[in-house]
């Protein structure tokens, strides 16, 4: 058995037992046909044909290199290709990245592996090919089914291309989600009322709601569009988007998450339950538990210096911290808050190294506001907190 090789640093807090954390793996496609003007994630435009074979051979040589320091027996229970657009990729690519994969971690039984998919980019045959490539959940990036509010999102699709791209995933896999986008500019409660009978009628499994806010470093950013909806307005969106879906069989079970029964995605429930995830690509960010504490890194976020680092070997993490005792209460809280049913306190214990006694003064302040709830064994924000999550969240701070 190989050495386990010491993550570098002098360590954060102890935890008792980390083995026990669920293991996900994250991998990044950063390239898009273009680059929408609200995205703040880590992609840009390919301008033409992304080095996709030399980009999964720096893929699979970093999760080689990462496997070194986590213990052999930790399983992966998901695995989520995000992006960009990763179904720029062809079938039989991403058949040869989740193979391997699979021959430098073990798959737990049934595991999740889920991808990011536009319309624009897929058709029937293509999205056949990642199923038989080994994805059992697609999520594919509607935003909307209106044409107008597409065109000023600067997606690449249009109405039909949206609604052709769902029946397609409807017919090729059995769990997929659809994001959808509310709050836009123009947008209207009869406009978003459609997309909601729109999304509902599609046959998915898992709808993602979220509303449109302006990201520092974006092009809406610098040029913020007319009409988009003031917030009186915005708190009615997001009411009549939970109450529809609450009708409709899809029960809210995260912030901007509903599914239907047996359907939540359980890759984005590790995050919120500060579960561990291995991230590969390029600018991905990661999180591992060891004996000594919980670590965090991030890769370097432009493609071409990522795959120069992966090509050179050495250390598999372009930045790196280990969390300190004063960042654990708001990092755990900053995810757990996100789910209506709450985690129990155990969990808190578990994944920080930390006793629930260390966060009893911001508990009963977030209680006295009626933000906050520990009954049950639960910690868990009320429906005010959920109202109000941000401000909820900074009292852990």
């Amino acid at each position: 058995m190989a050495r386990l090789l010491p993550l570098p640093g002098p360590g954060g807090i102890p935890l008792p037992d980390p083995g026990r954390i669920p293991l996900s793996l994250y991998i990044h496609w950063p390239w898009c046909v273009r680059k929408c003007p609200y995205c703040d994630f880590n992609s840009r435009a390919c301008g033409g044909s992304p080095p996709t074979d030399s980009y999964v051979d720096c893929l699979l040589s970093d999760l080689r290199a990462q496997a070194a320091y986590v213990p052999a027996d930790r399983t992966l229970q998901t695995i989520y290709i995000g992006g960009g657009t990763p179904s720029l990729m062809r079938g039989g690519e991403v058949a040869r990245l989740l193979a391997g994969v699979a021959r430098v971690f073990p798959l737990a039984p049934g595991c999740e592996v889920s991808m990011e998919a536009n319309p624009g980019t897929v058709e029937k045959d293509s999205l056949g090919s990642y199923r038989e490539a080994g994805v059992n959940r697609l999520s594919l990036g509607i935003q909307s089914f209106c044409g107008e509010e597409l065109r000023k999102l600067g997606r690449i699709h249009g109405e039909e291309e949206a609604r052709a791209a769902a029946a397609q995933a409807a017919e090729a896999f059995d769990n997929f989600n659809l994001d959808i986008m509310f709050g836009l500019p123009g947008e209207t409660m009869e406009t978003l009322s459609r997309d909601i009978r729109s999304a509902i009628g599609c046959g998915s499994t898992h709808l993602s709601f979220y509303q449109l806010t302006i990201e520092e470093g974006t092009a809406f950013a610098k040029r913020v569009p007319d009409g988009i909806p003031d917030p009186d307005r915005l708190a009615e969106m997001g009411d009549l988007v939970t109450g529809s879906l609450a009708r409709a069989g899809f029960r809210r079970y995260e912030v901007s998450g509903y599914a239907r029964e047996g359907f939540r995605c359980r890759h984005n429930l590790n995050y919120w339950q500060y579960g561990d995830y291995l991230a590969v690509g390029a600018g991905a960010h990661g999180k591992i538990s060891t004996p000594r504490g919980v670590f965090r890194y991030a890769q370097e976020p432009s493609p071409d210096r990522y795959m120069a680092r992966c090509r050179k070997g050495g250390l598999p993490f372009g930045s790196w911290r280990w969390v300190g005792r004063e960042e654990l209460p708001f990092e755990f809280m900053l995810d757990a808050l996100r789910l209506p049913d709450g985690v129990p306190q155990s969990l808190f214990e578990e994944r920080t190294g930390l006793p629930v006694s260390s966060v009893a003064r911001q508990a009963e302040e977030g209680e006295s506001l009626g933000l906050f709830s520990r009954s049950g064994g639960l910690f868990r924000a009320t429906a005010r907190g959920m109202d109000f999550l941000s401000d909820l969240q900074e009292l852990f701070l």
